[in-house]
């Protein structure tokens, strides 16, 4: 196999040179040694309890072996996503699959926001996980991220490995003698019990599970207050997993590969690595799960005088008996998926600003057109628009149900009015669904009031002593953000503008009766600018609108001030 990535190398003092150089830009090469906070001891901001740690620590991992296998020489450019091709080894090797690559990327949001100062890049995930599982043997991860089969180290029994005795009974790694390390980040059953995560949501920490594991491996990394920005935080961090400087070499040369770039794969189309720390091959050996643990005690020598057991046959099956068929890897329910469709997704129109009561519905099928459950769909917002899914983002995904339908979280429209697409894909395979069209309207109001009930007069070539000022709602909740005009109109029966009688003024003082580009505030409220009269007496109108057609007639009245009567003189009183 390595042949096919051209000039390759293995493990060794040359790979340790080779990575050494290649990422002398990334690491000061401190070599610190391993301190027993960076080896086991959960610190205050983990608020996690973990066991004492001391000086012979081994890491997350116990030490476990490792993939030596470099980066390929240069990163080719991602495959085609049309669906006619077809992924080659190099670009196998190269990508990332489709579900670990999300989950490292999950991980790395979550720890920006409980941990920003870590700094942590989705990038040290997946070297790491390059390095410990081949990304979890080339994305063989179901809808949930959990592998497909169990990803064991060695038994760490001390014979050319750590001496680790058991710690979980066997619940992760099956051996009720002594641990191994677990999952596609490798962690040894000690660690996890403190160190694991619930990456998924689902209520359980399980380190088979690649959500669960990437998380777990983020906050491992962060702990102690370090900056992996800082190349030696980076480097004390990285050593801290699995101290051994070429360990630590491999993992930033995968980090400064990908870092360079990467794309995405279908799932379980990866490369599984070649090389082994332990000399193994990369295809063999420990890393791959036992159809059921062993709890057998070894073998003992057979007793004196007792049978031995006897060999296997190797007579070949008489003519014309049946051969078996050779096993077959079981299809995942990712790759049963034929094609998606929609599943009666409704009109897809909101107000801006508001939420979409529709939501998006998608269904994978079979090709006998059968739904196909636990399989992920991933919706994405494209087109110019600020509208985004419930928390703000451009991209959600979801589960199918049993009857295999996703539905795509809420969306919430944005300030940014006319039409925008949502595009729904299985997740792991190149399979696209249908595109949504949703619209964003303007927002609008029904109604428009006076907030108060004063006269609004004026005498000629005065002002008005009270400000227009109305409330705008609709279906009786208030209407924000609406645009208004306000125009002053001849009559009610004629909405020319008037060209005598009340106005307003513009920035340079002149003379202007409509205004546009007006809107209601947060409250729905709009206040209108002062308003003048010239010399001109009567009754006139302001006809207020808005987006929506909500209307509202208000009357100005311009009339000379009233001058009080002189008294008359008193009539004289007869004498």
């Amino acid at each position: 196999m390595a042949a096919q990535f051209g000039r390759r190398l293995c493990k060794g003092a040359v790979t340790t040179a080779v990575a050494a150089a290649a990422v002398a830009a990334l690491s000061a090469s401190q070599a610190p040694g391993v301190t027993a906070d960076d080896n086991g001891r959960s610190t205050a901001a983990d608020a996690q309890p973990s066991p004492d740690a001391t000086a012979g620590d081994s890491g997350a991992t116990g030490k476990s072996p490792y993939y030596t296998d470099l980066p390929p020489l240069n990163t080719p450019s991602p495959a085609p996503t049309d669906g006619t091709s077809t992924v080659t080894p190099v670009e196998s090797e190269a990508g990332i699959p489709a579900t670990v690559l999300a989950a490292y990327k999950k991980a790395e949001a979550e720890l920006q926001a409980s941990k920003p100062g870590c700094n942590l890049p989705w990038q040290l995930l997946a070297a790491i996980g390059q390095v410990e599982s081949g990304q979890a043997r080339g994305g063989r991860v179901d809808a949930d991220g959990t592998t497909t089969s169990k990803i064991l180290g060695p038994q760490l029994d001390g014979n050319g490995f750590e001496l680790i005795r058991d710690t979980d009974n066997g619940a992760y790694d099956g051996d009720t003698a002594y641990d191994s390390a677990v999952g596609p980040m490798q962690f040894i059953p000690s660690t996890w019990a403190w160190a694991g995560r619930d990456g998924n949501g689902d209520g359980v920490k399980d380190p088979n599970n690649i959500y669960d594991a990437a998380l777990a491996t983020g906050h491992y990394l962060c702990r102690n207050g370090r900056d992996l920005s800082d190349s030696g935080d980076l480097d004390r961090a990285i050593l801290s997993y699995n101290p051994s400087r070429h360990y630590v070499n491999t993992v930033l040369s995968w980090l400064e590969y990908y870092r360079k770039g990467t794309h995405e794969i279908p799932d379980g189309t990866g490369t599984i690595p070649d090389n082994r720390s332990d000399g193994s091959s990369g295809s063999g050996g420990s890393y791959s799960s036992p159809s059921s643990p062993s709890t057998s005690n070894p073998s003992k020598p057979s007793t004196p005088g007792s049978p031995s057991p006897t060999p296997p046959s190797t007579t070949p099956p008489p003519s014309g008996t049946p051969t078996p068929p050779a096993p077959t890897t079981p299809v995942t329910p990712t790759q049963s998926v034929d094609h998606l469709e929609d599943s009666g997704t409704a009109k897809l129109t909101a107000m801006a600003g508001d939420a979409f009561t529709e939501q998006i519905s998608t269904k994978a099928e079979n090709a006998a057109g059968k739904g196909v459950a636990k399989v992920r769909i991933r919706f994405t917002i494209v087109g110019d628009t600020d509208a985004a899914f419930t928390g703000g983002e451009k991209v959600a995904t979801a589960l199918t149900n049993s009857s295999g339908v996703a539905t795509a979280p809420a969306l919430q429209a944005g300030e940014t009015t006319g039409a925008f697409t949502v595009r729904a894909a299985l997740i792991g395979r190149t399979v696209t669904g249908p595109d949504y069209t949703a619209t964003v309207t303007q927002r609008v109001a029904d109604t428009l009031v006076r907030t108060s009930d004063t006269a609004l007069t004026c005498t000629p070539g005065g002002e008005f002593a009270d400000a227009v000022q109305v409330k705008a709602t609709y279906k009786d909740a208030v209407a924000d953000k609406v645009a208004a005009t306000a125009t002053l109109i001849k009559s009610a029966d004629d909405a020319t503008e008037n060209d005598k009688g009340p106005y307003f003024k513009d920035a340079d003082g002149k003379t202007v009766r409509t205004l546009t580009g007006l809107t209601t505030d947060a409250d729905g409220l709009l206040k209108l600018p002062q308003l003048y009269s010239d010399d001109t007496t009567g009754t006139f109108v302001l006809r207020i609108t808005t987006a929506g057609g909500a209307t509202l007639d208000v009357t100005l009245t311009v009339a000379a001030a009233e001058t009080s009567a002189s008294p008359s003189p008193s009539p004289s009183a007869s004498s």
